[in-house]
Order: C-alpha cells, then structure tokens, then sequence
C-alpha cells in the first residue's frame, strides 16, 4: 500500500464503519471525516465530533475527527472512538446536553446513550464519563468493520511529545495512563516517553488518562 493510498484507505474504512453504525443507530447523522494530529496541550485527541462544521450548498454538516496517534490501538480500539463520537452525534440529534465545561466533561447522559451504542464507560473526574472500551459483545456486533479497521491500519501518527507536556519536553511529575480495558498506572514521564507500554489483558497501549475522545 503506497503513501497515497494509506490515507484514502483509512477514510473508507472510518466511513464504512460509521455506516454500520448508522444502521444500528438511526439518529446518527452523516458527517465528513478528517484525519490528523491529536496531539496538543490538552493530551492526546483520539477523536471528536465537531457540529455544523463543513458547508455543501446551503447544507450544514457535521466533521467528524481521528486522531492519528490512535490508530496504533487497531480495529477495536479506533471503533470504540467512532462508537463513543457517535454517541455524541445522536446526543445533538435528540437535543440532549451531553458535556459540560466547554466539551470536555462527560455527564450521566452521555454515558448512557453510549452504552446504549455498546461502549463501557468509566467514569475519570475530570472528563466525567469519558474512559471508552469495546466488550465482547459489542466486538462481535461490528467484527467485520473492525476486521476492515485492522486491514488498513498500516501506519499511525507519532504524538508530538512537546505539545502534550505543555511544552516541556520531560518533567518529574509522573503520568496516570489507562489502557482500553480499563486498567490504570503510573509510571513517571521519563519511563512513558521511552515507548508504548502495552496492557498484557486487551493488547493495547496506555494512554494518558486526559487521552480520551470527546
């Protein structure tokens, strides 16, 4: 696969997966996709649903962004972020206030409509209801999206470390990172900058706990 044909593979495969989840969700609108760096001085951006952002003709429509770095999770892992900003889709669609403080904080609304789309949430304290998973069931529902998602996934993004850490390029404060099953620790930047640290139960790397979609 060319450097040409990466990126339009990764788009179909979004697009097909949303689709999918469309079907199963009938108040989930049509959006654009984009792709790009999630990362900045809020911590990684795996994904976000960005209303009324795109103009056709007299048409609004909605954007919805992934995160690059986040493509190293694979199928399932990048499905929960289509799930969990799907959620927020139907959220605006059904006229539900779902977030607070300025988007980032994710309340009780959310969380249910996104286990209503199959997503285990849990609940971080500052972004509320926010730290996504996939389950079993919810693998099996979508497994040949997911499967499509694995085929494609062929390169990801590398995080701008500066931007993450405000700038610095190290500092001695230690970082909280989750992974997608849920489990925490804590390891200090230093040691989180030499590389991924993958999760021996669901095979993906942890992640800042601030690193969730929104």
């Amino acid at each position: 696969m060319t450097n040409q044909t990466i990126s339009a593979a990764f788009v179909t495969a979004i697009e097909a997966a949303w689709s999918s989840i469309q079907k199963h969700n009938t108040d989930v609108p049509e959006v654009i996709v984009t792709i790009g760096g999630g990362s900045g001085t809020g911590g990684l951006k795996l994904g976000h649903f960005a209303a009324d952002r795109w103009v056709n003709g007299e048409q609004n429509i909605h954007e919805l962004f992934v995160g690059g770095e986040g493509l190293q999770r694979g199928g399932r892992g990048v499905m929960g972020t289509l799930l969990h900003e799907a959620a927020h889709g139907a959220a605006r669609e059904r006229g539900v206030k779902d977030t607070s403080r300025q988007g980032r904080y994710h309340n009780k609304r959310f969380q249910s409509i996104g286990e209503e789309f199959g997503l285990t949430l849990e609940h971080d304290s500052k972004i509320g209801w926010s730290v996504t998973s996939v389950p079993d069931a919810t693998a099996t529902k979508y497994k040949l999206d997911i499967a499509r998602l694995d085929k494609v996934l062929v390169a990801y993004r590398l995080a701008d470390i500066s931007g993450l850490q405000g700038g610095r390029t190290s500092n001695n404060n230690g970082a909280s990172a989750i992974c997608s099953c849920g489990r925490k620790i804590r390891v200090s930047n230093t040691v989180f900058e030499l590389g991924e640290i993958v999760c021996g139960v669901c095979s993906t790397p942890f992640q800042k706990e601030s690193d969730q979609e929104s």
